[in-house]
């Protein structure tokens, strides 16, 4: 008698909300101690599974990272309608209103951030092209708002763009 194939396993319904508790334990571990101060050990140790369970969720630790930065990039995005993913000049004070209320996240983007001018940084990547769209995409929203008569339009646009995100 022949054995029907093994069945395939799919994803578990509590799997995202894992992967949820994950991410809000590596954001603050990565926020207390940065990313090269962090093992991935201690996040495994502190969602209560192993390593392997952990890296079952998110490949590696370099993987975590990528994921919670990309969990707040969808979050700021999502919250502030930032179109094409510009910071409009309009839009700053909601910026920073909401950003006032989640200091751990902030502290660990700026931490990572200062990490990632390393070439080494496994976040270099992400903050090298995270900046140049943000800058092409805030420099186009800003002519946009000269065009309308809400900025001045003798000003540089590229060079309100950084200065904004300077900022």
């Amino acid at each position: 008698m022949e054995r029907p194939p093994p069945r395939r396993r799919g994803t578990y319904a509590k799997t995202p909300g894992r992967r949820q508790e994950i991410l809000r334990t590596a954001i603050e571990v990565f926020a207390a101690s940065g990313y090269e101060g962090s093992s991935f050990r201690e996040i495994a140790a502190r969602v209560g599974m192993s390593e392997t369970g952990l890296a079952h969720h998110f490949g590696g630790k370099a993987a975590l990272l990528a994921a919670v930065l990309q969990a707040r990039e969808e979050e700021d995005g999502a919250r502030l309608r930032l179109g094409q993913g510009s910071i409009a000049p309009d839009r700053l004070r909601d910026l920073v209103a909401h950003n006032a209320q989640r200091r751990g996240i902030v502290q660990l983007f700026a931490r990572l951030s200062t990490e990632g001018t390393s070439k080494t940084s496994p976040a270099h990547e992400f903050f090298t092209e995270r900046y140049e769209r943000l800058r092409r995409a805030s420099g186009a929203n800003i002519r946009r708002l000269q065009d309308e008569g809400a900025i001045r339009p003798d000003l540089d646009a590229d060079l309100v763009a950084q200065i904004l995100l300077a900022v």
